[in-house]
């Protein structure tokens, strides 16, 4: 296994694996005077990849002394086309496999994000954060144990979801949840909703808790830049097939709800290019 390790700036990117320094400041949690213990944490976002690796470990950052590396996964979809999904693994866990391109591999873990400083702005990153190296099996809620892309998330929606169809006239509706962590950190998800799925999200208020079921995908889409060019990019996401909602509680009001909305407007969500 040939880890690179280099010297990079990784100012705005904050050493904690995968949070962004807002997060840690004022997270959502944190706001609305909650605090959930480490297992819940542990169970409002679940994801088990199974794919091929695509690329040698590359490093990321150092936390504490212990280092994490970046590992591009090709996992299958049922239309035999594959998403490239980027994976954060720990030196630990690099220690006990032998990490070969080509190789297949399963994993279980949370898919997180942090911001990191592009230029001027802030960047919203998106990665599958490790916590196991399994076998190729996954129980989901979902039933489906041989998927090899499940993602389970519970969340807060924190800005209003956005409902538009396709020039096929598909209905499509895009969200973004708040997915609380330990230590009153907070992940901020994308994700898209499809024809009935879509109907049912569009009305979904900002602060209001839902439990989704789907995989992650990746996707290309042409950016137009300032020059009048264009150039592909590469954009990561859920695709939701399920998804419910719970009411609103008391534990919120008009001004949480607000700060969600505001705060959340501090996410610059431009997607990380493989």
């Amino acid at each position: 296994m040939g880890i690179q390790k280099e010297n990079q700036n990784t100012k705005g990117q904050t050493a904690n694996d995968g949070t962004n320094e807002w997060d840690t400041k004022e997270g959502f949690t944190a706001k609305t005077g909650t605090s959930a213990p480490n297992f819940i944490n542990l169970t409002n976002n679940r994801v088990f990849l199974s794919g091929r690796i695509m690329c040698e470990p590359v490093f990321s950052h150092e936390v504490f002394g212990e280092a994490f590396y970046e590992i591009s996964l090709s996992v299958n979809r049922l239309s035999n086309m594959q998403d490239i999904i980027p994976i954060t693994l720990s030196e630990r866990l690099l220690a006990d496999r032998n990490i070969i391109v080509g190789s297949q591999i399963a994993v279980k873990g949370q898919f997180r994000s942090y911001n990191k400083l592009v230029g001027e702005r802030s960047k919203l990153m998106l990665t599958v954060f490790v916590r196991e190296i399994t076998d190729n099996n996954f129980e989901s809620q979902s039933g489906s144990p041989d998927n090899p892309n499940v993602i389970e998330l519970t969340g807060y929606i924190c800005k209003p979801p956005v409902y538009r169809t396709t020039p096929f006239n598909r209905e499509i509706c895009d969200m973004l949840l708040a997915v609380n962590r330990a230590y009153n950190k907070s992940d901020y998800i994308p994700a898209i909703a499809w024809g009935r799925n879509a109907r049912f999200a569009k009305n979904m208020l900002v602060g209001e808790k839902v439990n989704i079921i789907g995989r992650i995908q990746s996707r290309e889409y042409q950016k137009k830049l300032e020059d009048g060019l264009t150039e592909t990019r590469v954009a990561f996401e859920v695709s939701i097939n399920k998804v419910s909602r719970e009411a609103l509680t008391s534990q919120f009001s008009d001004s949480d709800t607000a700060f969600i909305a505001e705060s959340s407007e501090q996410i610059d969500i431009m997607q990380p290019d493989l």
